[in-house]
């Protein structure tokens, strides 16, 4: 009976490179690698292809899976480096970031019995949340449970396909309709909640799978060891060329794709797949160009420890935006000395955990266990080693045992408090709604009243008449007309009373996140003609929508205010759908972001500020440049204004409208 051959695919190695510097520049830089979450897609694609090899290579040889053994190799390939750095970061936790704890037991477990994923699911875990709650740094590891699951059931499932179907060409059928099944799945969900969060369908093993089943299927017609080494010439240029398409459509993936974005779980995450699974094709034909061009030292270097550089990036990246407020002022630098420490951590887990255990007798573990405190045996480096493991070991175990005990501060600070108490039941939000209408209505009314007033004919005195007409239908859509001195409080925030006073009759419609809905209160108090929709961790794509209804149903007054921007970046072409659906002729005031913590801030702002140049009704309001120089204004957060900083920045906020407001009210 023949061996079952194996045959090293070098350029894997390549295409594990650009999925974990994708992974790591989407987490370090999102605002400009809006797809580089993708690269999982890459992992997981190699994954279904090189087991399902594995599978055909040791069925065609008649040797059979071996399914215990199969099993114990992947649990020494995963657990290792797994139980690192989910001891080692729940010591560094214990050490220095207690508040992290929240939960940390239940996640340890979870990602041991690789159900991690579906714990985030059950658990409300959202994968784009910013400032709702502290970032979690195991949020990544959804990603082992799927392999996890993979590597438990596959081989089953695959036995079964074996068994009951005999041509090859019909298995890849039902495995590629099976990866079909789970991408329609996905679109299927996708537009039955088109406007809630997808984390659901990011996190699920369901919506997933297609991953993992496009690179199985492609394993049943092109299996490695029976490529050809040698092509001729049209052949070989063919699958290069293909090569290069699937490789452009992937760079444009994650160039392109924003992981919040309806496009990607529509078809885009995947249509990138299947690039993906074309190049995996291109690149496992020894006869190819790809293949050599992924074949280097440098991609073997990065492609061998991928696992683990993917496993330590969430972590260091945690860690010091904790321990750096000041992250948007260093937009290269502190990217730059995060890799290079994700690196080093990256190798030291290599050579003293993934190899050292990879290759160990577990059979022969008390031995080798005794042979530590022999005195006389020559173990220094060995006995260090261990002897660091253990520390992590306990106190990541301390960790543990302290988790339950760890309240939830991020969801009873201060901030959080104030955000919940500023928020509105679908009840109170419908009652101002059907008001917002009323005042937008009269407001209109007005407005027409003014302008047919003042284009007529008719006498200076039925002019006068006409007006006042107008003030009284104004003033009958809302409460009386301010007093003298109305909010004179607040002139000590740098607002003007005459200001102060205008506001009271300017009827707006505002949309934002988190900041917003801190202010809310107190932005209603100088403008009570103001519906106010802000809600935590809104981001630009969640609101296009919501304004459009606005403007459909007649509650988008002809002010619009826009606080939009702390919870991720946006492109230029999505501010021009927020720009089309509120219309050229209503005049739009944009507050820029101060979110010091986020590489986005300057993004956010450039993009902000060139938009001023196309669109001739949009005003920017540059709260950035006002506050950034009081961090006694804000919360711990640096983000959210605290109770003193709140009455700056609406009395900022109020103050600018009420200078550059050019429509009627």
């Amino acid at each position: 009976m023949a061996k079952a051959k194996h045959r090293y695919i070098g350029g894997f190695d390549g295409m594990r490179t650009i999925g974990v510097i994708g992974v790591i520049l989407y987490h370090l830089r999102p605002e400009l690698f809006r797809g580089g979450y993708l690269g999982v897609l890459i992992f997981l694609a190699i994954s279904g292809y090189l087991i399902t090899d594995g599978f055909i290579r040791h069925n065609d040889a008649g040797e059979g899976l071996a399914l215990p053994s199969f099993w114990a190799r992947r649990a020494k390939r995963l657990y290792p480096a797994l139980v690192a750095v989910l001891f080692g970061t729940g010591a560094w936790m214990v050490l220095f970031s207690r508040d992290l704890l929240l939960n940390f037991h239940k996640i340890v477990l979870a990602n041991l019995t690789f159900t991690y994923n579906w714990w985030q699911i059950f658990n409300g875990q959202s994968y784009f949340a910013r400032f709702a709650n502290n970032e979690s740094p195991f949020t990544h590891l959804w990603t082992l449970s799927i392999e996890g699951q993979f590597y438990l059931l596959w081989p089953l499932a695959f036995l079964l396909l074996i068994k009951l179907v005999k041509k090859p060409e019909r298995r890849f059928q039902i495995t590629l309709g099976i990866a079909a099944l789970s991408g329609v799945w996905m679109a299927i969900l996708a537009l039955l909640h088109p406007t809630g969060d997808p984390s659901r369908l990011y996190y699920g093993s369901d919506t997933r799978l297609f991953g993992l089943m496009l690179g199985a299927a492609l394993a049943f017609v092109w299996p490695s060891t029976r490529l050809a080494r040698h092509l001729n010439r049209r052949a070989a240029l063919a699958l290069d060329l293909i090569g290069t398409a699937a490789a452009a459509v992937m760079v444009w993936g994650m160039l392109s794709l924003d992981a919040d974005g309806r496009t990607l779980y529509l078809g885009g995450m995947f249509g990138f797949t299947l690039a993906t699974v074309l190049l995996i094709a291109v690149v496992a034909s020894p006869a190819t160009l790809w293949g050599r061009l992924l074949s280097n030292p440098v991609f073997h270097w990065v492609g061998s420890r991928s696992y683990g550089i993917y496993l330590y990036q969430f972590p260091v990246m945690i860690f010091w935006e904790n321990g750096f407020k000041n992250i948007a002022d260093h937009p290269v630098l502190y990217p730059v000395l995060e890799v290079l420490l994700i690196l080093a951590i990256s190798e030291l887990s290599y050579r003293f955990i993934e190899q050292s255990l990879a290759h160990l007798d577990y059979r022969h573990l008390w031995g080798s266990l005794k042979a530590l405190v022999n005195p006389k045996l020559a173990l220094r480096r060995t006995r260090i080693v261990c002897g660091v493991a253990a520390l992590i070991l306990a106190l990541g175990t301390v960790g543990m045992i302290m988790a339950p005990g760890v309240k939830d501060t991020a969801n009873d600070s201060a901030v959080a408090k104030k955000l919940r108490a500023n928020e509105t039941d679908k009840a109170q939000q419908q009652k101002e709604l059907a008001a917002a209408r009323k005042r937008v209505a009269a407001a209109k009314k007005a407005a027409s009243e003014k302008k047919a007033s003042s284009s007529s004919k008719a006498s200076s005195s039925s002019q006068a008449t006409s007006s006042k007409a107008s003030s009284s239908s104004k003033a009958s859509s809302s409460q009386a007309p301010a007093k003298p001195g109305v909010n004179g409080d607040f002139v000590k925030y740098g607002i003007s009373q005459d200001a102060l006073t205008k506001a009271q009759g300017v009827t707006l419609t505002a949309v934002g996140d988190s900041v917003m809905l801190d202010a809310k209160p107190t932005l209603q108090k100088l403008m009570p003609k103001s519906f106010i929709d802000a809600s935590v961790s809104r981001q630009l794509y969640k609101s296009v929508d919501i304004v459009k209804r606005y403007a459909q149903t007649g509650a988008l007054a002809s002010t619009v205010v826009i606080g939009l921007g702390t919870n991720g970046p946006f492109t230029t072409a999505q501010m021009g759908e927020m720009m089309a659906a509120i219309g050229s002729q209503r005049q739009v005031f944009w507050i820029n972001v101060h979110v010091p913590t986020r590489p986005w801030q300057n993004t956010v702002n450039a993009t902000l500020q060139a938009a001023t140049k196309r669109y001739a009704n949009l005003t920017v309001i540059d709260w950035q440049s006002y506050c950034k120089d009081h961090r006694s204004w804000f919360y711990n957060d640096l983000v959210h204004p605290n109770p003193e900083g709140a009455k700056y920045y609406v009395a900022f906020v109020t103050k600018e409208i009420m200078a550059h407001l050019k429509t009627s009210n």
